[in-house]
């Protein structure tokens, strides 16, 4: 009994982490494209020194590539733990120079969009990307494969 249950909370994890991964890495995808495709690079920086973000030549193309290569990577499920790190640290980032000074609503300005998606990816970066990922199949048959030797 204790093992069927367990079981079904290691499945009901699995899902959560994939469903959590998918919808945060959609929506960094998203920005990544946009920073990159819908404004372009120099409008991004633009914007950026227009908010006060430090070295936005710098900054704008770094933070398009890292949220969309990290949205991608999260949807997969690849290198989570650092992926999810570089994108909240991105995110406390944005919060700090750009939005607390707005508020909490995100109509205003303020932090909840950049709040909710830092912790979110600190939350993977904490938990793993579960095994309905590219992560556990690497590391699964890897660690499978240590403990066959051993």
């Amino acid at each position: 009994m204790a093992t069927a249950t367990a079981q079904r909370h290691s499945t009901t994890r699995d899902l959560g982490l994939l469903v959590a991964r998918i919808v945060l890495g959609v929506v960094f995808t998203a920005h990544g494209i946009q920073k990159i495709s819908e404004w372009g690079l120099d409008a991004t920086a633009q914007n950026f020194a227009g908010m006060g973000v430090p070295m936005p030549e710098l900054a704008a193309p770094v933070v398009a590539i890292l949220e969309l290569a990290g949205g991608i990577a999260l949807i997969l499920g690849v290198l989570t733990p650092w992926v999810g790190i570089l994108l909240a640290i991105d995110m406390l980032v944005a919060a700090l120079l750009v939005h607390v000074g707005s508020g909490v609503f995100v109509d205003g300005g303020g932090w909840e969009l950049v709040g909710g998606l830092g912790a979110g990816a600190l939350a993977l970066a904490a938990t793993g990307s579960g095994r309905l990922s590219l992560d556990h199949l690497v590391v699964g048959r890897r660690s499978g494969r240590r403990s066959a030797r051993a």
